[in-house]
This record gives C-alpha cells, sequence and structure tokens, in this order.
C-alpha cells in the first residue's frame, strides 16, 4: 500500500503503541488523525516526544470513544482506522471494571459504527494476548480458547466479538490485530519492563509481583510493522493475527537479564501486594505467529536484548519514566 496522502485515523495515538504508529505513518507520508482522550489539560500524550514538526503535521481531535458523535464526526472522510483506544491497565480494572467495559466494548461498537457509516476502506482492530487466559499448549494461535482472567480481558474479548460480527454481518473490512507484550521507548512506568529498569537504576532492589509467570515480549517498531503488514494485507480482512516472537522468559528471568544489562548486582524480591488475585494470573503466554507469516508475511526483527538496551538507553535519558518502590495501578 502506499500511505502517501491516505488518511488514517489512529485511536488511542497518545499512548506508547499509538504514538510509535502515528511517527512511523507520517514517516511514509500518510495524513494522520490522532484521536486523543479529551482532559482539562490540552496535552498530546507521548505525542509529544516526537519532533515537533512531525507533532505539527498530525491533526488532534479530541474526544471519548464513549460518545458516538465524537468517533463519528472523528472518522469523517477517513480511509483507514487503526483503533489502539483503550484503558489498558489490568490492575486498574479490578478497581474500576464498569468504566474498562464501557471504554474498551462500547467505544469499540462505537467505532465499528462510525468506520461503517463512513465507509472506510479498512479498520485494524487492537485485542490483546490477555484474551488467552493462561496458555493451554505451548504455542498459543489465533484459534486457542479465549478466557475472561480479568475485567480487562474480558472487555477485549467483547470488544473482538464485535469487531467479528461487524464484519460478517454488514461486511465491514476489519482485521484484528492481537499484540503479545509489547515493549520499548515511551512505555508506561507501570509496565513491567520500565517497572523493573526504572528500580534497578535508581534503587537497591527490584520489587515485582509472581516471578514465575512467562511473557512473549515484542519490541515496538516490530509491533508497529505488524499493524502496517496486516493493514496492507487483504487476506487478512476477518481475521485475527497474532503478533509476538515464539520466545518465553519469566518475570524472574526477565529481572535478572535487565540488571544484568543495567551491570549492577541487586536482588530480585517478590511481594504479595503486587500480586494478581490468583484464579486472574495469566502464568504463561507464548505466540505462534506463523499466521502473520503466512499471510502478511511479517516476523519480528528485534531481539529481546537489544530491545532491552533501547528501552534502558530511553530511560536514562528520561529521569521523569524512572520510578522506584511505588506500586502504580
Amino acid at each position: 500500500m502506499n500511505w502517501s496522502n491516505k488518511k488514517v485515523i489512529v485511536t488511542g495515538a497518545g499512548g506508547f503503541i499509538g504514538s510509535h504508529l502515528c511517527e512511523r505513518l507520517v514517516s511514509e507520508g500518510a495524513e494522520v488523525t490522532a484521536f486523543l482522550r479529551y482532559t482539562s489539560t490540552p496535552h498530546n500524550g507521548l505525542l509529544n516526544l516526537l519532533p515537533e514538526n512531525m507533532v505539527n503535521s498530525i491533526r488532534i481531535i479530541r474526544g471519548d470513544l464513549r460518545d458516538p458523535d465524537a468517533v463519528q464526526k472523528a472518522c469523517y472522510k477517513q480511509d483507514i482506522v487503526f483503533h489502539l483506544g483503550a484503558l489498558i491497565a489490568i490492575p486498574y480494572s479490578y478497581i474500576h471494571p464498569t468504566e474498562v467495559a464501557e471504554v474498551n466494548t462500547m467505544g469499540t461498537i462505537n467505532l465499528l459504527n462510525a468506520a461503517r457509516h463512513n465507509d472506510v476502506e479498512r479498520v485494524i482492530h487492537t485485542s490483546t494476548s490477555e484474551v488467552y487466559g493462561t496458555a493451554k499448549r505451548d504455542l498459543i494461535d489465533e484459534s486457542h480458547p479465549l478466557t475472561g482472567q480479568s475485567p480487562y480481558s474480558a472487555s477485549k474479548i467483547g470488544a473482538d466479538a464485535l469487531a467479528e460480527a461487524y464484519q460478517r454481518s454488514f461486511g465491514l473490512p476489519v482485521a484484528t490485530i492481537r499484540p503479545f507484550n509489547t515493549y520499548g521507548p515511551r512505555q508506561s512506568g507501570r509496565a513491567v519492563i520500565p517497572t523493573i529498569i526504572g528500580q534497578a537504576l535508581s534503587g537497591d532492589q527490584v520489587c515485582l509481583g509472581s516471578l514465575s509467570p512467562t511473557r512473549d515480549l515484542n519490541y515496538v517498531t516490530d509491533t508497529v510493522e505488524g499493524y502496517l503488514a496486516v493493514a496492507q494485507c487483504e487476506q487478512a480482512i476477518g481475521e485475527v493475527i497474532n503478533i509476538g516472537s515464539g520466545k518465553e522468559i519469566s518475570i524472574g528471568e526477565l529481572a535478572k537479564l535487565i540488571i544484568k544489562r543495567i551491570g549492577r548486582e541487586i536482588p530480585v524480591v517478590s511481594q504479595t501486594e503486587r500480586m494478581r488475585p490468583p484464579n486472574s494470573e495469566v502464568f504463561r503466554l507464548i505466540c505462534d505467529a506463523s499466521k502473520a507469516k503466512q499471510l502478511a508475511n511479517w516476523e519480528p526483527q528485534v531481539s529481546l536484548e537489544q530491545g532491552i538496551d533501547q528501552v534502558i538507553d530511553f530511560m536514562r535519558a528520561h529521569p521523569g519514566w524512572v520510578i522506584t518502590n511505588d506500586y502504580q495501578v
């Protein structure tokens, strides 16, 4: 696909993956609209970390995914919709499950309705590997059963089902991308890798929850390339496509690796208050991304060590990202 002059809207554009996706789309010549959640302070989120000339080229629309009129107007005359907007913090979903469901599920139906009524060329809907729950087999492909082990994952299962329904019922050209654990520069301090790095840079120990769960970690530029590959793939319409590395690492081993890359020797401590409820913890996630390779010719390029070094460099250059021992929801 030639992205030059394509009118593209990104919901959740001020977030971690969204800001990287906007950066990539602008560099490809797309006319990018960023849909940002309205707040009383007109802040552009992580888009502010992009070069000023790039930010100035992005059209900013403020609103709320829960407002169908706002979403409808934002999608007017857009060619491609990348839907990343969501409340993503799992601990927060235990505290405010209704808000999470309203934004993630009802917000998605508002987006799908807007895309349908505006006759967009393609919708790329964002799912999450959390919808799988704890793996029931070594590699998780797209046929793996879905399990709502947290209010967040349940809200995304509902959103995914709506995306599928709109494609089947109305012929809306929707493709669902299901990233596994994406990491990289600009990621929130509440995520596991920035949490570990922040404590390892500034503290005498690294405090985490359970150390045994394993995750499949994918560097953000690889995830962004997955979005572009799926958006350009006609065969992806009506499909769910996993994006991940196919490799697993436990949280404990990840912490040790990061501490080693930083060049320190400090202990890793497991704290009960940081643990998820027992029946909500996802103990193992490993991606089978063979469908992404087969349909969209996508596969990851950045090793875990290379990616971690990039995040360490970013956090050293941005001390405000470094947190110590505060537990963030």
